[in-house]
């Protein structure tokens, strides 16, 4: 038996943390009169994460497929992956010190699912530091090792940047499944967030 708040295993939130959003359908989003500047941004930030971990993920199968030269591939992945953890840390901070508080008061029933949100952020972030470990191992490669060590970097890599990516899609998802109903039901002004 699986653990319903597991990031690798679960399908969605649990069903009893989907109560705003049976109300509040993803295809109602978008019209909703309380979706304000707020949360449009919040979830502009999402889709740049989603974006960008695609973008990653992409360029990564093309060098392991030996369509980007290593040095190619070192020029366009390290900036590019400090930019996306560096933004995604910093999305993070802001959510569970700021956010996340005012909405957990404002609809206690939905505080379980908050914590999961939380203990997603604490797995995302160990998963991070591996991701820039496994990284640094294969960018200092690049430049000179040899093809052996490069490839078997690369498959290490690729397997915690998938790893890290993958829980993140769940995340986003899963996390405005939880915030947006939230506001489009109260309203950003009555929450204190617009």
């Amino acid at each position: 038996m699986t653990d319903s708040a597991d990031l690798d295993s679960r399908a969605g939130l649990p069903g009893e943390l989907r109560f705003l959003l049976e109300q509040h359908p993803r295809g109602t989003w978008e019209t909703h009169d309380n979706l304000g500047g707020l949360m449009q941004f919040w979830l502009s930030r999402h889709d740049g994460f989603r974006t960008l971990g695609e973008t990653l993920s992409q360029a990564l199968e093309s060098f392991r497929e030996g369509e980007i030269a290593a040095e190619r591939f070192g020029g366009f992945l390290a900036p590019r992956l400090q930019h996306f953890l560096g933004e995604l840390h910093h999305h993070h901070m802001i959510e569970d010190h700021h956010y996340f508080p005012v909405f957990m008061a404002a609809e206690t029933r939905l505080v379980r699912g908050f914590e999961i949100l939380e203990g997603d952020h604490e797995l995302i972030h160990e998963r991070i530091g591996t991701v820039v470990s496994r990284a640094n191992d294969l960018l200092g490669l690049l430049s000179g090792g040899d093809r052996d060590r490069i490839r078997r970097a690369a498959d290490l890599y690729a397997e915690d940047s998938g790893r890290l990516i993958s829980g993140l899609m769940r995340h986003l998802e899963d996390e405005e499944d939880l915030i947006v109903p939230l506001v489009l039901e109260r309203g950003e002004t009555e929450l204190g967030v617009g």
